[in-house]
């Protein structure tokens, strides 16, 4: 009935009183109109009983509070996603026709009517939907694959999500490996594995290492791995440029064993930016010359980043971190370790190694016994000159000291630190790092792992004090805490960037363990972590009125160049009405590229060209026709085809990422079973949900308007036959 299932009437009280209350009322209207002054006829004596008793029926029914519940039974089918690869990779010949087999799975999947709720995307740099009926729009011709963004729009959509299907060749030229993402959704993952997952013949330049500081005047090695498949004793040569000029070149001869390293030696002559080319010359019968070369751009500095360490006392944390900072010979240390009120363990200048110091480490510093000259000296040092500092605890950490330093670190604590000169197990909880997915691109925690989340969250815990920590609102929590395997919302490791002034905060101590656990496994989590730290904190951005970039430094042919600006005024307020022009060049041609406003001093504009090739740009804002700033850089289109890099399908990632979330993988010979998975799936998934309304009738006014009117009719009827 009206669509519900149920339909049903509840009261305050036992319904057997409200009968008996409505008959007793009734014949008590029975018994007063039996004999009127003057006598009516009878059919009116029954009119106005019949008023009067639905009036008062009305009236006790309101009493009881009557409450109208309506149910309705509703099925809810989870939806599946279904992942399309549209990247130019699908277009490689390799004898299996990649491109057919997803226009046939496309046309399949569009014929093949799926039980319940189904929705399309193309993927590729972005996901797009794609309606059933509009499959043409699938031109495989983006410029990169990104695997990871499938999951983290999968895990903001809020949907009841059943599974995820991913149809690709499962090569990932951009984002992060999504592995240990989707297996923390907990929804099963079915791949169809599109191309040959044979090996080709081919030679490839793997990958290529080198130091992110890389000073002037200083020579420095690029490490570069070669495999090859088919050509074993063949001579290649491989060859470093630096902006088209050939800086070292060196023959080899290709290992039988398929994979071999070369070092090439790079001596830049000044500072800034250098655009580097590695190449290995092509060999005849090659399956794809594309991946023999590789394009990577470096900042050179001119002098190398002093680190100075401050120790309360000496301990494991900073024996340790000491000697991962000395161990890179372009960092210069020095070290500043208290060992009672007036002794160090180092005889040095103080203040002249405080004053030229690029980044400070505070290691259980400030302690109790600190000498109020040096605190007040590095107080002075990192709040009026800016010094980025990272910051340990340790047992001689005394905090009612360090809450003076609070306004230049990421956090501030509790009203009871205030009162701790220290820490000691009994006030300490064990705690292991939470790193949240969102930061698995963080550069201050990359490592040699393949998984760099599970490598960091499966560390031994360290100690934390039992502080309440308070994040500063621009503060970024690189990693939570979890303690004895649960989830804890407490912060690890805190970053904050505000204008010029940047901090790393660890709040624990005892983090030396880290690093022996990882050393036996080759694992350079510790190292990583404390020489990315020293990097990322003395990253020095000027504060500029007009700054200007492209998202990336190298495109693939045909992906959109899309240029991100900042304006501001003398006063650093953003600046919303600036007309900005970005002029762009490559050797031939000249582009112009207008940005739009997108509000609070942020402006986008968006290139397109099919043209390779180095561009460099530079872009002016004006406000009211004056000048306000400029900016300038550059970036590469093209001259390496990265989807064209690796012309082999991945089946063990397909295979890995279907078998490690529950799911399966497929190819186009036995697809078709798929979409009888599915359908079996969707059907054990569908959920009864049962809907509940209701209507309180006891406060609804037309009841009581309806009994007021019988009461009316009641009392007119009465007039008109004479009655008293």
């Amino acid at each position: 009935m009206f669509g519900f299932d149920k339909i049903s009437l509840t009261l305050s009280s036992n319904p057997f009183l409200l009968v008996l209350g409505f008959i007793l009322l009734a014949l008590y209207t029975f018994y007063i109109y039996r004999f009127t002054i003057p006598n009516i006829p009878l059919f009116k004596k029954i009119i106005l009983i019949v008023l009067r008793s639905l009036a008062i029926l009305i009236l006790i029914f309101i009493l009881f509070e009557p409450v109208v519940n309506f149910a309705k039974k509703i099925v809810i089918e989870p939806v599946n996603l279904i992942f399309v690869d549209n990247s130019r990779s699908i277009q490689i010949k390799d004898g299996t026709n990649r491109e057919e087999a997803e226009k046939d799975f496309l046309s399949k999947l569009k014929s093949n009517k799926l039980s319940g709720n189904s929705e399309l995307f193309s993927f590729g740099t972005d996901i797009k939907p794609v309606a059933f009926d509009s499959l043409s729009k699938f031109s495989f011709s983006e410029g990169s694959t990104n695997f990871s963004k499938i999951f983290s729009d999968a895990n903001k959509s809020g949907k009841d999500i059943s599974t995820i299907t991913i149809v690709s060749d499962g090569v990932i030229t951009e984002g992060a490996d999504p592995l240990f993402t989707a297996e923390k959704l907990n929804i099963p993952v079915y791949t169809i594995g599109i191309g040959d997952s044979s090996h080709k013949k081919d030679v490839e330049l793997k990958n290529v290492l080198y130091n992110e500081l890389i000073y002037a005047q200083t020579n420095t090695t690029i490490l570069a791995t070669i495999t090859n498949t088919g050509f074993a004793n063949k001579n290649v040569s491989a060859a470093l440029f630096e902006n088209g000029t050939l800086q070292d070149k060196k023959n080899i001869t290709l290992s039988p064993e398929g994979i071999q390293s070369v070092s090439l030696n790079y001596n830049p002559k000044s500072g800034g930016e250098k655009k580097l080319t590695l190449s290995v010359s092509n060999l005849a019968g090659e399956f794809t010359p594309a991946n023999n070369k590789k394009i990577f751009y470096i900042n050179v500095l001119s002098s190398k980043i002093k680190v100075l360490l401050i120790g309360g006392a000496p301990s494991p944390d900073l024996a340790f971190i000491k000697n991962t900072l000395t161990e890179d010979k372009n960092l210069t240390v020095n070290s500043i370790t208290q060992v009672t009120r007036d002794r160090f363990l180092e005889n040095n200048n103080r203040e002249k190694l405080i004053d030229s110091a690029d980044v400070i480490f505070l290691i259980g510093f400030p302690a109790k016994d600190s000498p109020e000259n040096l605190y007040s000296k590095i107080r002075s040092a990192i709040a009026q000159n800016n010094k980025p500092v990272f910051l340990l605890f340790s047992n001689s950490t005394d905090f009612t000291r360090l809450k003076l330093l609070e306004n230049n670190l990421p956090f501030t604590s509790s009203e009871q630190a205030a009162y701790r000169k220290g820490t000691n197990s009994e006030n300490t909880y064990e705690v292991q790092p939470d790193i949240p997915f969102d930061q698995a691109d963080s550069p201050v925690l990359q490592n040699n792992s393949s998984n760099i989340i599970a490598a960091w969250n499966n560390l031994p815990p360290v100690l934390q004090p039992d502080i309440t920590f308070n994040i500063k609102p621009e503060s970024e929590i690189l990693s939570k805490v979890t303690i004895n395997n649960v989830p804890v919302n407490r912060p690890l490791i805190l970053t904050r960037k505000l204008g010029s002034k940047r901090s790393i905060a660890v709040l624990a101590m005892n983090i030396w363990k880290w690093k022996l656990q990882t050393v036996p496994k080759e694992l350079n989590l510790f190292d990583n972590f404390i020489l990315n730290s020293v990097k990322w904190l003395n990253t020095k951005e000027e504060r500029k009125q007009v700054t200007i970039r492209t998202t990336k430094k190298i495109y693939s042919q045909g992906e959109k160049i899309v240029f991100s600006a900042q304006v501001y005024d003398e006063s650093f307020n953003p600046v919303t009405n600036a007309e900005i022009n970005v002029a762009v060049k490559n050797q031939s041609e000249n582009f112009n590229v207008a940005m739009n406003a997108l509000g609070n001093g942020l402006y986008e504009g968006i290139l397109e060209t099919n043209k390779t090739g180095d561009y460099t740009f530079t872009g002016t804002a004006l406000q009211n026709g004056k000048k306000i700033g400029s900016d300038s850089g550059n970036f590469n289109i093209g001259e390496i085809d990265i989807e064209m890099v690796n012309p082999r399908m991945n089946y063990e990632f397909l295979k890995s990422l279907s078998t490690q979330t529950g799911g399966e993988f497929f190819t186009p010979a036995n697809y078709d079973q798929f979409f009888e998975v599915l359908n079996r799936i969707q059907d054990r998934s569908a959920k009864e949900k049962i809907e509940t309304s209701e209507i309180s009738l006891w406060s609804d006014e037309w009841l009581m308007a309806a009994a007021i009117l019988l009461f009316g009719v009641e009392w007119f009827l009465r007039k008109r036959f004479g009655m008293l």
